[in-house]
């Protein structure tokens, strides 16, 4: 008889199916019937309890031996860290939201999390089809088709929730997008949310983020996705444990003194037991160390440094087969005596090999330590790992965990939550320079660097510690070098040497000559310009290529902004010698008229660098003020010092003063430059980083080139955009025929004016009190759409658009509200970055924001939003494509992106039953997104 296959459906039953296992290779699913057809014999289950008990990973059949004994009597339950309830009630939450959700658990490395988070799968399998995703997330379209096939597994009325855990720390939002695509390509009408993303991140830098956030979200009313696990226990823990631990004395005798893994959470993660339990290492000798020790060093280092490390056994057999004192068909834990019982090898899947690891990441801590102690140094054990173990076949697995080792930095843990920057290097590197040297550090690199002769990541690694740590630049020079032959094309490797000559310019005494200054800021900008071309053409790739490097790589920036950083340094050191330099690099007056001034005829091989640095600092300002207006990253927040730092560089080379030969309007654009407004993104940045006076200034000096013959079409929209942001300041502004201005000075078909078309579209956008809807507004809408394409689709690729303006209650221009006014009522906070996420939705969940903007109704029909205007309906776009999975009515808040218009926050209407009748009302202030009953079974909210 064929292995059925039990899923369980959105009504509490379960189906069985005969054929779907052999579908999933990125997933581990959880059935509903897992083990129930299976005989586990004795041996078997004991083996595998104990190996969990010791501190292996746990396996599905942990749980459902529990689930036997307890059963039967012979055992109590598995016991429940305090999050666990929490994390049960998050989930059923979610099973009212739209499309997709997240729940997240953050936990300290060795705390149980991972153990938690498959508890609580393996307990939810009959009421949700659980999974864990073993692939990558980064193959999210793989990932999304089994995701989706899981979920429709069986007739249509039997789809149910997917509960997805993901073992690491990842954007999660790629995923939900492609889980939604993949949806909307099958026209699948969902009546239940199609999956439940929960993510168990391994982070302390996370856990203080989020507790220090708690207190606030709590003021804001906002429903928590996440529970936080860390290494102590509470009292009812405390009692369940030791509870537990008298059975298993009952039950395994003396065996239960190497039950590390439990012991060190019984005994509340005591550092006592732990030492008792490595005194082993007390006595290790630092020379003739047998090759049984080294492998136990090879280990604790790895395990301590690198979270879910391993060897593989036969990795480590081979090892110790070249010592000619150990007899040959012993097992591994024979021949690891005495350090046996520190030791770990398990295999969960049999198309694996058998994986070694030591007990806890606290005992591979202090392990670690005792042979420092001991003379053993870091350096040392990370060079024979490298020697012995990494040989030219070196397993996949074990490259990636020596690349972390190596290269991999984690968040700062200095205190600042705010502070998302990295270490400087891997927590290793660090240690081995804060408690050896740092020659060693640097000799662990070349070793790694030599070692794998083809990896870039060493090499980029080590010219980063010789700048950084012994601004030792020549050599730094030298092996950044050597990273860029290995990875050519890599715009992130490139970078390396532009850093290498920035730094070296950045930290040149004030005195040196200015030559030297040049020459150094010279090769600096030249690298940096390379990385440049790099960048754009790995980003040209990334939208004809498959979509897993679209997730890999936004735009890198870092080449436009090193150039910057060293315009900016470059100037100051010119300047403070001679402030000749500040005519000539503003271009106020040519270099080769001032050359005597300087004091140096052999500068003027630098001509053609120092006329061109003006013109480029404004290209590249220009393009970050245009960047960081219009789009945010979806990866991480933007670092607020680039915009600062940008803008502080561009106002040095724009001047005080316009050059005196110059016409009238030449002067006013001088002046909007200073003011950071030559452009329609500066203007729309107004509101960000400059005063109301100031604003009003731009509208006239945009005013006055506005009237000017032959004015060019943008100055007109900057205009009419400085009067709305003005408006937004709670200033009278006139009003004026601005929808027939602008049409009169409507560009050619071929030009790419994204600004006007979006303008265009604001202003024809249908008031509350009109009667006729505009007859060209979906054709305004396409126009709106395809000049953002041809302008700035490639540069925005990988990125969120971030909303402009949203509909408001207002009249004439007083109706555009601007995103920053919503975001200073939402953290009534002025001075507080303007970083919002508006992917999340949060911000209108606060009563004081919606009470700024106008409700649109609305229509969802395969996966479609439309606007409805008294009977005419207009396509706009979704913020979240997971809340248009349900066809229904609908209303929401419209803002509007630098491409087009947006549904913001969509809610289905309030469907409130009188007798036999469903009466649609339109007016749900109170409605939730995160509220959804099912049509006509219950009074109250249904929400999409």
């Amino acid at each position: 008889m064929a292995r059925r296959t039990g899923l369980s459906t959105s009504a509490g039953k379960n189906i069985y199916l005969k054929e779907i296992r052999d579908y999933f290779t990125v997933l581990d699913v959880v059935y509903a019937n897992h083990f129930e057809e299976d005989s586990i014999d004795q041996e078997t289950a004991e083996q595998t309890e104990e190996k969990f008990l010791r501190g292996a990973p746990p396996d599905w059949l942990n749980f459902h031996i529990s689930e036997l004994a307890e059963s039967n009597g012979t055992g109590s339950p598995f016991i429940k860290r305090d999050g666990y309830k929490t994390l049960v009630q998050q989930i059923h939450k979610r099973r009212n939201y739209p499309g997709t959700s997240t729940v997240k658990l953050l936990h300290q490395q060795g705390c149980g999390g991972t153990t938690l988070a498959m508890q609580v799968l393996w307990d939810m399998r009959k009421t949700f089809r659980c999974a864990v995703l073993t692939g990558s997330p980064l193959e999210s379209k793989k990932v999304a088709k089994e995701v989706v096939y899981l979920f429709t597994g069986g007739p249509m009325y039997d789809h149910n929730t997917v509960l997805l855990l993901i073992n690491e720390e990842f954007i999660l939002e790629h995923l939900q997008d492609s889980i939604m695509a993949e949806i909307e390509e099958q026209e699948i009408d969902v009546d239940v949310p199609v999956v439940i993303l929960f993510s168990c991140v391994r982070s302390d830098h996370a856990i203080l983020k989020t507790e220090h956030y708690r207190e606030k979200e709590g003021l804001k009313g906002r429903d928590a996705n996440y529970v936080i696990l860390k290494r102590t226990l509470s009292e009812t823990e405390q009692k369940e444990l030791d509870t537990k631990k008298e059975e298993l004395n009952r039950m395994y005798g003396a065996k239960v003194s190497q039950f590390h893994g439990f012991n060190i959470l019984q005994t509340n993660f005591s550092l006592d037991y732990i030492q008792e339990a490595c005194a082993v290492f007390n006595t290790v000798e630092r020379k003739k160390k047998p090759l049984k020790t080294q492998l136990a060093s090879f280990l604790s280092l790895l395990n301590a440094y690198v979270p879910g490390s391993y060897l593989l056994e036969s990795e480590c057999l081979d090892f110790l087969r070249h010592d000619d004192t150990l007899q040959d068909g012993l097992s591994l834990v024979t021949l690891m005596q005495p350090f046996s019982h520190l030791i770990l090898s398990f295999q969960h899947d049999r198309r694996c090999e058998r994986k070694v690891r030591m007990a806890h990441p606290m005992i591979a801590k202090c392990c670690t330590e005792l042979l420092a102690n001991a003379g053993v140094a870091r350096s040392d054990t990370a060079r024979n790992l490298l020697v012995h173990f990494c040989t030219d076949d070196v397993s996949p697995s074990l490259l990636g965990f020596i690349k972390d080792l190596l290269t991999k930095r984690e968040s700062k843990k200095d205190g600042r939550v705010e502070d998302l920057d990295l270490e400087k290097f891997s927590t290793l590197i660090l240690h081995i320079s804060e408690l050896e040297d740092k020659t060693q550090s640097v000799s662990v690199l070349k070793v790694a660097s030599n070692k794998f002769d083809k990896n870039s990541l060493f090499p980029q690694a080590l010219a980063r510690f010789c700048y950084g740590e012994l601004k030792d630049y020549k050599e730094a020079e030298i092996w950044a070098k050597r990273a860029t032959e290995r990875d050519p094309k890599k715009s992130f490797i490139a970078d390396t040497l532009g850093q290498v000559h920035k730094n070296h310019l950045r930290n040149k005494e004030l005195s040196v000559e200015p030559r030297e200054v040049l020459q150094l800021a010279q090769k600096a900008i030249e690298a940096f310009e390379h990385e440049e071309e790099l960048a754009e053409e790995e980003h040209r790739k990334s939208m004809t290529e498959d979509e897993k490097s679209k997730v890999l790589w936004g735009l890198n920036t870092r080449g436009h902004f090193g150039f910057l950083q060293v315009c900016n340094v470059l100037f100051d050191r010119l300047v403070i010698q001679n402030e000749t330099w500040k005519g000539v690099l503003t271009k106020n007056v040519s270099m080769g008229s001032v050359l005597k001034s300087l004091g140096d005829n052999k500068l003027f091989r630098f001509r053609d660098l120092i006329e061109n640095l003006r013109d480029k600092v404004e290209e590249k300002f220009e393009f970050f003020d245009t960047f960081l207006t219009y789009s945010q990253s979806i990866l991480k927040k933007d670092k607020a010092y680039v915009s600062k730092e940008a803008a502080e560089c561009y106002k040095k080379y724009v001047g005080d003063l316009a050059p005196e030969h110059n016409d009238r309007l030449q002067r006013t654009l001088q002046k909007l430059k200073q003011k950071l407004a030559v452009n329609s993104a500066g203007v729309l940045s107004c509101l960000d980083r400059t005063c109301t006076a100031d604003t009003e200034r731009i509208i006239e000096w945009w005013e006055e080139i506005s009237q000017s013959n032959d004015f060019p079409t943008n100055a007109l929209v900057n205009f009419i955009l400085a009067k709305i942001m003005l408006s937004n300041k709670n200033k009278t502004t006139s009003s004026s025929d601005y929808k027939n201005a602008l049409k009169q000075r409507k560009p050619s078909s071929s030009a790419t004016q994204a600004e006007y078309h979006i303008l265009s579209l604001l202003l024809i956008w249908p008031a509350e009190d009109e009667d006729k809807l505009v007859s060209d507004l979906n054709q305004s809408i396409k126009h709106a759409s395809r000049a953002y394409e041809r302008e700035y689709k490639t540069m925005f690729q990988s990125r969120y658009l971030r909303p402009l303006f949203f509909l408001g209650p207002g009249k004439s221009l007083k109706r555009f509200v601007h995103r920053r006014v919503l975001e200073i009522v939402w953290t009534k906070d002025v001075l507080q970055e303007s970083n919002t996420n508006w992917r999340s939705e949060n911000i209108f969940r606060d009563p004081t924001v919606e009470e700024c903007l106008l409700k649109v109704e609305g229509v969802v029909r395969k996966h479609r939003v439309y606007a409805t205007f008294r009977g005419t309906e207009v396509e706009v776009e979704a913020n979240r494509r997971d809340s248009v999975c349900r066809s229904g009515q609908v209303f929401f808040y419209l803002g509007f992106t630098i491409k087009g218009p947006v549904a913001f926050s969509i809610q289905r209407k309030l469907l409130v039953t009188e007798g036999d009748q469903k009466i649609e009302n339109p007016d749900n202030a109170q409605a939730s997104s995160s509220r959804m009953t099912e049509t006509g079974k219950s009074q109250g909210a249904e929400m999409a």
